[in-house]
């Protein structure tokens, strides 16, 4: 069988159609390449228009707002910087020729500093830290190797007041503390944030749209009031370290506070530090102890001890005790302070207990409540819970539940101990009773009505009778004795307390001791709420009444003139002179106990 043979014209009709087929598909690949270039070039269908702005796109610098007191006063602000760099790769001058031109702008010397422009590196720091004057001479130099990078410093006019409530703000390593921490977005925040173009040396790109002022003008966050009262601070921070100072005491804290909406007004805390130097600040300058750290109250808190009792219906205003100045409870001595002095006090009211503080006659009111009773009314008084105070590391305390107390344990809470609790939770709980049983959450920043209404809690924890009753117990105690804190003008309701130190992750306790006092006044009509903790003093007699009892006086003093503060306490007026040789006027509406020692819890 032969071959078929095409024939030359079957060849070439084969292999024009061959031609005709890729001509067809290289016409099509074109067209679809055109439309696709036309799609991306002109429609821009994957925004790469948008994408390369992007690249050349930065937010612009933003300054934190300012931080201010309730007066006006100017606690932190921002303050711009440069940083001087030398960009080894765009020199147009020797080393020699550029430390010329820059030493007697930077008051630098020029032999050391041509030295360092001549490393080889490719970005060479010449300066840091440089104010905006002097950066702005430098950059009418116009040298194209030197970089200006604009950088954000936080600064703090008034130095070490305050610390601990504003904290500090990193912003190379974006860290803050305080106020500087928990208000980080309101400090930051923008009405609008202004993006813009920038060539790769960091110029401006200026186009139509681009408004010439948004790119001079620096942005800047929203400013925030404390309701720290500087004053008031001021005087807080001066009395604590005096008396650190003079007992040698370990730490200390004095916290002035409006028990009726929670607001801060003095807030001081030692050790303490300078956040313009934070990086010479140690870690236990930098910690807020009073919120992070937790300690037995001691004798304070027998106000919550008889408040409860009440509240349960257990004790009332009149009620009477048997004080035998010592008992054992599962097998463990309790006595009073003073028992050497007197061993059998009797029976005694609710007036004495508070101003000879004693410890039996708290462990019986404990004892009179159940367990579940007594453990409720504290948790209402947010023992064991965190305050929700405005500031960072704030602890929980402890309360163990009613089910893990021994009768030991139930004896021991009545006069302070087998409890923990912070310095700002013992605060919170004691405004209650200053403000008709309602508690209110403790707070540093001053909020608008609805923030306000938001942030701030006000708990009715106990019945507004409770805690009146309260008031006037501790109020009669403090006015028939002779503590200091028995003021001329001012009804006063306060307790002191001296309390052993636990063994830092030991069992039993330390020789140390921890000294306090807390209270409110005018007690008719409570306004400023005190409280001083003076941790481990050391020198001279260490009592609650000693040690703490002086400063809260003379800040209360200063508190009421500062705010101006009605006297609510009227001495009596004698008649006539002959009057005044029989009988003194008293100053109190209280007849004062015979042969009356001092207080000393």
């Amino acid at each position: 069988m032969g071959r078929n043979y095409k024939s030359d014209k079957e060849k070439f009709k084969e292999f024009d159609n061959k031609l005709i087929f890729w001509q067809v598909i290289c016409i099509a690949i074109s067209f679809v390449i055109i439309v696709y270039l036309f799609l991306i070039m002109v429609v821009d269908v994957k925004d790469y228009r948008e994408q390369a702005k992007r690249q050349r796109t930065a937010k612009k610098f933003v300054m934190r707002g300012a931080i201010f007191d309730r007066n006006g006063i100017k606690l932190a602000s921002d303050q711009t910087s440069y940083d001087i760099f030398a960009i080894q790769e765009y020199y147009d001058h020797t080393p020699n020729e550029l430390a010329a031109m820059l030493a007697p702008v930077l008051n630098m010397n020029k032999n050391k500093l041509a030295k360092t422009l001549a490393q080889d590196e490719k970005v060479i720091a010449i300066k840091k830290d440089v104010p905006r004057t002097l950066a702005q001479k430098v950059s009418e130099l116009g040298l194209r190797e030197i970089s200006l990078d604009k950088r954000n410093k936080r600064v703090y006019p008034q130095g070490s007041m305050a610390a601990h409530v504003l904290g500090y703000y990193n912003p190379n390593a974006d860290v803050a503390a305080g106020v500087e921490y928990t208000a980080k977005d309101k400090l930051e925040e923008v009405e609008q944030n202004v993006n813009l173009e920038q060539t790769r040396d960091g110029d401006i790109i200026y186009e139509v749209d681009t408004d010439p002022e948004a790119t001079t003008s620096p942005l800047k966050g929203k400013s925030i009031t404390l309701t720290i009262d500087s004053a008031i601070q001021h005087i807080c921070e001066v009395e604590l370290n005096k008396i650190i100072k003079e007992k040698k005491a370990l730490r200390g804290t004095v916290i002035v506070m409006n028990p009726k909406n929670g607001e801060i007004l003095g807030y001081a805390v030692y050790p303490s530090y300078n956040p313009n130097n934070i990086g010479k600040a140690t870690l236990t300058q930098l910690t807020n102890w009073t919120l992070s750290d937790v300690f037995e109250p001691g004798s304070t808190f027998k106000t919550l001890t008889v408040a409860s009792a009440i509240e349960n219906g257990r004790l009332k205003e009149n009620s009477k005790i048997l004080d035998t100045g010592k008992i054992e409870i599962d097998g463990w001595p309790i006595k009073n302070y003073d028992y050497s002095t007197r061993p059998y006090p009797g029976s005694i009211d609710l007036y004495y207990l508070f101003e000879h503080s004693s410890n039996v006659g708290s462990v019986k009111v404990a004892l009179s409540m159940t367990k579940n009773e007594h453990y409720n009314v504290l948790k209402k008084f947010g023992i064991g819970e965190k305050t929700g105070i405005d500031l960072p590391g704030e602890s929980r305390g402890l309360l163990l539940p009613p089910s893990e107390w021994h009768k030991s344990t139930h004896a021991s809470i009545g006069y302070g101990y087998g409890v923990s609790v912070t310095a700002i939770q013992m605060v919170a709980a004691i405004s209650a009773l200053a403000n008709h049983g309602v508690m209110v959450t403790p707070h540093v920043i001053k909020y608008s009505p609805e923030e306000e209404a938001v942030k701030v809690k006000h708990v009715q924890v106990i019945k507004p009778e409770t805690a009146q009753t309260v008031t006037k117990l501790l109020t009669g105690s403090i006015g028939r004795s002779k503590s200091p804190v028995n003021l001329e003008d001012y009804h006063v309701a306060a307790k002191t307390g001296t309390a052993k130190k636990i063994i830092p992750g030991q069992k039993g306790y330390s020789g140390k001791l921890v000294t306090s006092i807390i209270g409110y006044f005018p007690a008719t009509n409570p306004q400023i709420e005190i409280y001083v903790v003076i941790d481990s003093p050391s020198e001279g007699e260490i009592w609650g009444s000693t040690v703490a009892a002086p400063v809260f006086r003379e800040v209360a003093l200063q508190t009421a003139r500062i705010l101006n503060i009605t006297p609510d306490k009227v001495p009596s007026q004698p008649k006539t002179v002959k009057a005044i040789k029989k009988k003194q006027p008293e100053t109190t509406n209280t007849k004062p106990a015979k042969n009356v020692k001092k207080q000393n819890s």
